[in-house]
């Protein structure tokens, strides 16, 4: 059963009332319009930057996987903090351009990009992380179409996976990228006069919380960089070794120590071989950044008992917050972290399911919650809400009203 106050102790409150950039609950649904709703903290994000900033070596360089939050706003103020961004899609890299961020900057990674899309990116000057042979086919032809010789860099599938990993994207076969294995006969027959390479994108895996995971991780990374560096002809300029760190969202889960990953980083930074003396590293980090910054507000709109349980009913749901409701590559369903925005703690709890309004019971907001007494008006959070939230979630289900999002 859980006790709903999973991190409360780094919460912001004033009088027992949940604190969100200096505002309660009710002042965010009167400035956003409406509820439910999605506040990101701009301090938040600054301050998740500085912290990469300050205890990561200084030469690692910090891009920003966009698909994590794509909400324009979020984007537009991250940009300002890192050093590239990260799209999934053409309307991802219309975001980041809109942003501000330069093209060369911008990295475009994805398993089955359309030739519309390479075109695009091609046209912007944004680094291609090719996936498969055929599409560098592809962006050989867009060099003889449009006179343009396109960014690349390929996108590795390593030979190792990222252990622990909450999703594993690497070892094994896999729809992302191309084989370690296959890189180098490919290589040997790139044609550098039509192709401007940039270097590798190896990526192995997401949501990470085993620090000694991430740092055997990054020692296999850049030993396979270096033995893909030395089978091209051209200077490696640019390694993205991807990212994984993980937040914690579940009762019993840790904050991610980072002191001894960048520890690690830092002496293999120190000790890389020649080949790779002179390539740019970077860190792609979506979740990571913009997790703990974000929060899911909706509003308690009855409240009932059924056969002994008792029921609170929201206006929010798995149409707005999918990875929450447990449906989003959960095999056993645990609760984020949820708290009742008016009343952080009481001695006295009421233990609720609370739901949302579709009728289906896969529904939930948080089960067997132990929470203060909750009445009709209410406003329950979702804490971690920042990443694969509103995106991530089938919105358009039952017809109900889309989320209103909102940057303060």
């Amino acid at each position: 059963m859980s006790k709903g106050h999973h991190r409360l102790e780094a919460l912001q409150s004033r009088n027992n009332q949940l604190l969100i950039a200096g505002h309660t609950a009710s002042e965010l649904v009167n400035i956003a319009g409406s509820s439910p709703c999605y506040i990101y903290d701009r301090q938040a994000l600054t301050q998740r930057v500085a912290q990469f900033r300050q205890q990561m070596p200084a030469e690692l360089k910090l891009h920003y996987a966009i698909k994590a939050n794509p909400m324009p706003a979020v984007v537009g103020h991250v940009a300002q903090c890192v050093d590239g961004l990260d799209v999934a899609s053409h309307r991802e890299m219309l975001v980041a351009l809109g942003a501000g961020m330069d093209a060369v900057n911008i990295s475009f990674a994805g398993p089955a990009k359309g030739e519309h899309e390479l075109r695009a990116a091609v046209a912007a000057g944004i680094t291609i992380n090719i996936e498969s042979p055929l599409e560098l086919q592809r962006l050989y032809l867009c060099h003889q179409e449009m006179g343009i010789r396109p960014r690349i860099a390929f996108r590795v599938n390593p030979d190792f996976e990222l252990k622990t990993s909450g999703m594993k994207m690497a070892g094994g076969p896999k729809q992302f990228g191309i084989d370690a294995e296959q890189i180098p006969s490919i290589l040997s027959e790139l044609d550098l006069d039509k192709l401007d390479f940039q270097g590798f994108h190896i990526f192995s895996g997401s949501q990470n919380l085993k620090a000694e995971s991430l740092i055997e991780c990054h020692q296999q990374t850049f030993e396979l960089a270096a033995r893909l560096a030395d089978q091209v002809s051209a200077p490696v300029k640019h390694i993205n070794i991807g990212g994984g760190l993980g937040i914690p969202y579940f009762p019993g889960e840790q904050t991610l120590g980072i002191d001894g990953i960048a520890e690690n980083l830092q002496y293999l930074l120190d000790h890389r071989p020649e080949s790779l003396k002179s390539s740019e590293i970077v860190m792609e980090l979506g979740r990571w950044l913009v997790g703990e910054a974000g929060y899911y507000i909706c509003q308690v709109t009855d409240k009932k008992e059924s056969r002994g349980q008792m029921y609170l009913m929201t206006n929010g749901g798995l149409h707005h917050h999918l990875s929450n409701s447990g449906n989003f590559g959960q095999v056993i369903r645990k609760n984020y972290p949820v708290v009742l925005a008016h009343c952080l703690e009481h001695e006295e709890r009421e233990v609720v399911e609370v739901v949302g309004p579709l009728c289906t019971p896969l529904d939930i907001v948080g089960a067997k919650l132990a929470l203060p007494k909750a009445e009709v008006g209410d406003f329950i959070v979702v804490l971690q809400s920042g990443a694969y939230g509103a995106t991530a979630s089938p919105q358009k289900f039952l017809g109900h009203p889309e989320v209103v999002e909102l940057l303060i």
